[in-house]
This record gives structure tokens, sequence and C-alpha cells, in this order.
């Protein structure tokens, strides 16, 4: 067990150090407006050489270490949530596997290099998703494979559709080639790679679905790595999108991504369901307002978004640790006194994601909200950005209620506790992270402030819809206001809402279910029908048949050797008078 325990801190210092140089380097290039573009010669055949090329600016720096801290925060912190498992070692090999991924995605301004990242990505992603081996695991594992792989072959078009420009090196092309017909299809098709692995509508099934991992893999897969790389790629890609009605489609889905999962967070009773459908959310919003050609603000989102929500799973997965792999909230109830530090810490993060003043979240969705208010946008979208909003913390409201406060309604003799050290002091670091990291990025990235300069009613705007949310998610889920369950009179729209629109359905039965039953009806009628029985069968028969009757023949049996011989002469005598 020491051997594992030290395999652990090993990985964890090795990380953060080098997210700790990689944070002070971005500072570097930031102040200093730097970029790097590294070519490495990896292979020289006499004419032939193969080229890696590496993209260093602020922003992959800053992003790096982003990552970099969380995974090794996950990892310490997964060396007690996993110390029953015999394989932590593969475990932890996986995640850093994941982590290389990621990186090679994040520096490689090309698309053969990013390529392999997102591939990475994917494949590693499997690995962990069926990594408590069952069939839920592995039905989620498929679908979250299944769905990556059209962004995966969006990915590989694209790189074909590159050859007519003799690189794949994309940043030299973005912007001189942008209003190239080409150009246009290769963002079109980046774009759809980046909608699939961000979960967007039609392609929201699987992140909900991907739960089925262990909890520190949900910390740092959904919160900073693979659900953030479609927004990440679409950020270097943001040149494309402006100015094209594609960018319009984009925020009309990644809008209604947000609605939905929002709406369905608050008819989910699964923990980490509840906090999936909420990075659904924020992945929406980071979409959308990327659509807007606000890329800035979508990245900084991106990070304080990474620092709260990698928080909030740790906290869940603290609490489920402790209620024996309990996940349901109803199950939850007055954790707070048996909890206090984890609970703390747990509403700190829900707090920072409902956009509370002067926390992570605040930075980030208010000026996003405000850069809204002061576009050009319609009606729909301006409804879809605030109601989403109060949405989120509606949902958080009903998730305190529901896990916090009221009765405990598990077995009475239950070892609830803060005793988990190693899980509580990385909670802890994440959570003075969540209430500084917003302050200390905003101040960082946008060295020249832009005035935002709105009324009083529109400024107060996101604060009066986040109070009215919340004040709807404690009425909502108060049982002693309701004696009779209020969904049940909607069923249909409860049963619509909570199973995010059908997607789930639509993405698994929905496609399978017309191709195998095309299936069937092609076995019945080809393979065990008339055509069976006229065709191959038929043949089989008459040959058969006819083998069975030369066969007859060839038995030595005098009889028919005679007659055989008679015919066979008269045959012959016909034919001598006939040619004559």
């Amino acid at each position: 067990m020491n051997m594992l325990i030290n395999y652990c801190k090993i990985s964890f210092y090795f990380l953060m150090f080098i997210s700790g140089s990689l944070f002070l380097m971005s500072l570097k290039f930031l102040l200093n407006d730097l970029v790097y573009f590294i070519e490495w010669e990896v292979l020289s055949l006499q004419s032939m050489s193969i080229v890696m090329t590496f993209l260093f600016d602020w922003m992959s720096l800053m992003f790096m270490s982003f990552v970099l801290l969380i995974s090794s925060l996950v990892i310490f912190y997964s060396n007690q949530y996993m110390e029953e498992d015999y394989n932590i070692n593969r475990f932890i090999l996986l995640v850093l596997m994941f982590v290389m991924s990621m990186m090679m995605l994040i520096i490689s301004p090309n698309l053969i290099s990013i390529l392999l990242g997102w591939d990475g990505l994917g494949l590693v992603s499997y690995c962990l998703v069926i990594y408590f081996q069952n069939v839920k695991s592995y039905n989620a594992g498929m679908l979250t494979a299944l769905s990556n792989r059209i962004g995966d072959v969006a990915l590989l078009l694209a790189i074909a559709w590159m050859l007519n420009y003799g690189s794949w090196n994309y940043i030299f092309y973005l912007d001189m080639m942008k209003n190239n017909v080409e150009m246009m299809i290769i963002g079109a098709l980046v774009m759809l790679a980046a909608m699939t692995k961000s979960a967007q509508i039609p392609f929201s099934s699987w992140l909900p679905a991907a739960m089925a991992a262990p909890t520190p893999v949900s910390a740092l897969v959904h919160s900073s790595t693979l659900v953030t790389a479609g927004v990440y790629l679409l950020i270097r890609f943001n040149d494309l999108l402006m100015n094209w009605w594609m960018s319009q489609f984009l925020l009309l889905i990644s809008g209604l991504t947000m609605f939905m999962a929002g709406l369905g967070a608050n008819f989910e009773f699964d923990l980490k369901k509840i906090i999936a459908l909420s990075t659904l959310s924020q992945l929406g919003l980071m979409m959308s307002i990327l659509s807007m050609g606000f890329y800035k603000l979508a990245f900084f989102h991106l990070l304080t978004h990474a620092l709260f929500k990698a928080l909030l799973f740790m906290c869940a997965g603290s609490i489920i640790h402790n209620m024996k792999n309990s996940q349901d909230i109803r199950m939850m109830g007055s954790l707070m006194l048996s909890m206090p530090l984890t609970c703390s810490c747990f509403n700190v993060a829900n707090l920072a994601l409902c956009g509370m003043p002067f926390l992570a979240g605040f930075y980030s969705k208010d000026l996003i909200l405000e850069m809204v208010m002061l576009s050009y946008v319609n009606i729909f979208v301006f409804f879809l950005f605030f109601f989403s909003t109060g949405l989120t913390v509606c949902y958080s409201f009903r998730l305190c209620f529901y896990s916090m406060t009221g009765d405990f309604n598990k077995s009475k003799l239950h070892p609830l506790n803060d005793s988990g050290w190693t899980m509580l002091f990385k909670i802890c670091f994440l959570t003075i992270m969540a209430v500084i990291g917003g302050s200390l990025l905003s101040w960082l990235m946008f060295l020249n402030p832009a005035m935002i300069c709105l009324p009083m009613k529109m400024k107060l705007l996101t604060l009066f819809v986040c109070l009215v949310g919340g004040s709807i998610g404690y009425i909502l889920s108060n049982v002693k206001l309701f004696f009779i369950n209020k969904a049940l009179y909607y069923y249909n729209f409860t049963n619509f809402v909570g199973s995010m629109w059908f997607m789930p359905m639509i993405s698994t039965l929905g496609i399978i279910n017309y191709p195998l039953k095309l299936g069937l009806y092609s076995y019945k009628s080809f393979d065990q029908g008339w055509s069976e029985f006229f065709g191959s069968q038929m043949i089989y028969m008459q040959l058969k048949s006819y083998s069975l009757y030369l066969q007859e023949f060839q038995k030595n049996n005098l009889k028919i050797y005679l007659l055989s011989y008679m015919l066979w002469f008269i045959i012959l005598l016909m034919l001598v008078v006939m040619v004559n």
C-alpha cells in the first residue's frame, strides 16, 4: 500500500510543479504579448521530412496549467476515494494518459496532432467510463464512444479538405482564407466535432451517461478536460465563425442546450447527474457567448467553471463515499450536521455556480450576461440566456434543500463524518481557488477593462433573475408546502423534461430501432424466406439429387452397366447413320 501512496504522491507533486511553472510562464506571455511557434523535425529522410509543430501562447499555457492543477488534485484525491481498488495503479495511469492527450490537443496548431489528442481523449475516456465493469457502464461507455466518433470523422474530413492547402497547420490560413468556401467547409466540420465533444444538442445524451465513471474521473473529465476540448477548439477557430450563418446556428443550438440542461436538472434525483447537467448548461453558455464573437469571455468562463465544477464533483464524491455509494439526493438530508466542512465547501461551489457576487462564477457569468444585454440579439436568445441562469440557481437551491436540510432518510446508524483528510485537503484548496480564482483571472486577462454602460434595471436584472430562480427552487422543493407531488399532475411534461427531451432514447433506440427492424425483415424474407427456398436451398437440393442419380450409374451393377452400354451403342450407331 505504501508503494501505491507514493505513486499517487509522485504524480501529484510532479503535476503540481509543472502547473505552477506553466501558470507563471503564461503570465509572462500575457504581459509581453508573446507567442512561440516551435517546429520539431521528427524525421528527415532524403527529401521528405516529418515536422511536429507546437504553439505556445498565454491561452494554451494558462489552460494547461489549470488542467494540470485539477488533475494533480484529482489523482491525490483518488488515493483515498479509490483505496479499496486493487488496480489503483492502472486507474492513475489511465488518468495520466488522459492528461497527456489533453496536453497534445491544447498545444497543437496542426489538425493531425489535434486528431491524435482528440482520439486519445475519446479512447481513454471510454476506458474510464467502463472502469466499474457492469452492464450500465458498458452501455454508457459505448454511447460516449460512438457519439464522439461522429466528431472524430468530422475532423478526419476536415483533414482531407485541408489537403487543398498543402499543409495541415490551420493557424496559417485562418485569417487569410476565412472568406474562402473550402475554409468555411473546414470550419463547419470543426464545429460539428466541437458540438459532439462538448455534448451540444443533439449529442447531449452521452454526458449524463458518462457519470458511470468513478467520481474523480468525473471531476477531471467533466470540469476541465474532455467536455471543454470542443470549446477550446472553437476558440482557436473563432475567426471562421464570425460573419457567417453557422455562428447563428451555433448560438441557437447552444442556447437550447443550456435551457434543456437547466430544465432537466430540476427534475433529476441522481446527485452526479444533476452536476453533469449543470456542466452541460455551462457548456451551452460558453458555446453561445463564443458564437457571438466574445472568445476571451468564453475562455474566462471555461477556466472559472473548471475550478468550481471540479470542487462540486469532489464534494459530491466525498458525500457519496460517506453515504456508502448512494447517489440519490432523496436519501440525503441534514448532511451539514454530519459533514459540516464538506457541506460548507459544497455550498461555496454551488454559490459560485449560481454567480454569487465576488465568487469565481460571478466575474465570468455576470460579464457574459451584461455583454449579451449590450449586444444585438433577439428576444428569444435573450430569454434563453436569462431563463437558463434562473434555472441554474433553481436546481442549485433544490440540491442544497434536499441534501443539506430536512431529515436524514437513510439508516440512522450511518457513519457520516469528515474524517477523510486526504480528500478534505484537496477540497479546501479548491474552495480557496473557487473564491479568489475569478477575481484573479479577471485582473490578469482583461488588462484594459471595457466600460459596460447599462440602465440600472438591466444591471440588476441578473441579480433579480438569480433571486427569483433560487426562491422558486426552494418553494417547489419544500414538500411541506405541497402534500401531494404536483409533478404527477403534469406527468407527460415531467417525463419529457426530466429525460432531456427524450434525447437518450432518440440517441439509442431512435437510431438503432429501424435498422434492426430492417435487418429482421430482410433476414425473415431472404435468409429464412422464399428466396432461400428457391435460391441457395433449391440449388443445393437439385445438385444433391443429380449427384445421387449419377452415383447409381457409377455403382458396379451389371444390369445398369449393360443397359448403359446398349444405350451408348445405339446412340453411336444413330450418329454413324446420320453422318452417312
